[in-house]
C-alpha cells in the first residue's frame, strides 16, 4: 500500500472516530463558529485594546451570555415559573370575564357574538388546566436543555476566539484552495454574519423595549414580556401580532377597552410601523457603516431575510444563524467557481 493511501484510511478512521465523540456536540460548536465569525471584528478591537487573546475571548465571551443568552435564560426560566403557579381558581376567573364580555360585546362587535359563543362551547377548564401544567412541563424541560447548550456554546465560543486564528491558519495550509480563495471565503461569510447578527440583537433590544415599555405603563412584567417580543419580532410578519394580540384581547375581555386599544395601536403604528419600517433600516445602515466599515454586505437584504425565515422553518431557533450563514457559503463558493471558470476561459 502507498503510503499516501495507508495516511488517507487513517484520517478516514480518526475522522469516523471524533464524529462519534463529538457528534452530539456538532450542532452547538457549529453555532459558536458562526457566533465567534460574526463577532470576529469585535473581538479584533478588543484584542487590540487588551494586547491579549485571552482578556480579549474571556470579555466577549461574557458580553456574549449577557446580551444574548441572559435573556433568554431569564424569558425560559420565568415563565416555567409563572405556568407552574397558575391555579385552575385563576382560570376559573378568567374564563368568567371571557364569558361575560360575549354575553355582552360592544356594539361594533356584536356582529361576532354567534362566532364567539361557538367558541365559547369548546373551552374546557379542567382540561385546559391539565394543557397548562403539561406545557409547564415541557417548558421546563426545553430550558433546562437551553441553559446546558447555552454554557457549552459560550465555553466553545471562548475557544474557537483564543485559538481560532490557529485554526483558520492550519486550515488554510491543509485545505485544497488558495490562500485568496479561502481568505475570500472566510472574509464574505464573516461580512454577512456580522449584519446578520448584528442587526437581530439590535433591533430585537429596540423592538422589545418600545414594547416593554408599554406594558409596564399597563401594570405588567415589562422585563419579561420585552423579551418575549424582541424574539418573538425575529418571526417574519406575524412576530409582534403573536406578542399583542393577546393582551388586547384580554384587556378587552375584563372590559379594559382604553387599555386594549392603546396596546394594539401603539404596536402596529409605534412598532411595526415606525421602529420596523423606518427605523430598522437605519440601524442596519448603521451598523454597516460603523462596524464592517463598508458600504453594505455584498449579499442582497432581501437574500438574507429569506435566508432567515428558512433558517428558522427548517432548524428552529437556531436557524436564524444557520440560514444566512448556509446561504452566504453557497454563494461565496458559486462565486469561487465562477472566477475560476473565466479564469480557464482565458
Amino acid at each position: 500500500m502507498k503510503p499516501q493511501y495507508f495516511i488517507a484510511a487513517l484520517f478516514v478512521t480518526a475522522l469516523y472516530w471524533m464524529y462519534l465523540l463529538y457528534g452530539p456536540f456538532l450542532l452547538v460548536i457549529t453555532i459558536a463558529a458562526l457566533l465567534a465569525v460574526s463577532t470576529s471584528n469585535i473581538q479584533n478591537k478588543l484584542e487590540s485594546y487588551f494586547k491579549g487573546r485571552l482578556l480579549a475571548s474571556l470579555l466577549s465571551s461574557f458580553l456574549l451570555a449577557i446580551l444574548f443568552f441572559a435573556p433568554l435564560g431569564y424569558f425560559l426560566t420565568t415563565l416555567t415559573i409563572e405556568l407552574n403557579t397558575v391555579s385552575s381558581d385563576s382560570l376559573h376567573l378568567v374564563e368568567k370575564h371571557i364569558r361575560d364580555f360575549v354575553a355582552t360585546p360592544p356594539a361594533y362587535l356584536l356582529f361576532l357574538k354567534p362566532l364567539l359563543i361557538d367558541a365559547m362551547k369548546e373551552l374546557d377548564i379542567t382540561t385546559l388546566t391539565a394543557k397548562t401544567l403539561s406545557i409547564a412541563g415541557h417548558v421546563g424541560v426545553v430550558s433546562a436543555g437551553f441553559l446546558k447548550n447555552a454554557f457549552l456554546v459560550i465555553v466553545f465560543y471562548f475557544f474557537v476566539h483564543y485559538n481560532g486564528t490557529t485554526v483558520i491558519s492550519f486550515l488554510k495550509r491543509v485545505v485544497y484552495m488558495s490562500v485568496d480563495d479561502s481568505t475570500t471565503l472566510i472574509k464574505e461569510v464573516s461580512d454577512v454574519m456580522s449584519v446578520v447578527f448584528y442587526s437581530i440583537i439590535t433591533t430585537a433590544m429596540f423592538e422589545g423595549f418600545l414594547f416593554g415599555a408599554a406594558i409596564s405603563y399597563m401594570g405588567y412584567n415589562g422585563l419579561l414580556f420585552g423579551i418575549m417580543y424582541g424574539f418573538a419580532s425575529l418571526i417574519p410578519v406575524v412576530g409582534g401580532i403573536l406578542m399583542w394580540l393577546p393582551f388586547m384581547i384580554y384587556e378587552f375581555s375584563v372590559g379594559n377597552t382604553s387599555d386594549a386599544i392603546f396596546i394594539a395601536m401603539y404596536s402596529i403604528v409605534v412598532i411595526s410601523i415606525i421602529a420596523d419600517t423606518f427605523v430598522k433600516p437605519i440601524i442596519i445602515k448603521e451598523i454597516n457603516q460603523r462596524l464592517l466599515k463598508e458600504n453594505g454586505t455584498k449579499m442582497n437584504e432581501m437574500l438574507i431575510f429569506f435566508a432567515i425565515i428558512a433558517g428558522l422553518t427548517t432548524f428552529g431557533f437556531w436557524g436564524m444563524i444557520l440560514g444566512p450563514a448556509i446561504t452566504a457559503f453557497f454563494l461565496t463558493i458559486l462565486k469561487l467557481f465562477e472566477a475560476r471558470t473565466q479564469e480557464l476561459n482565458k
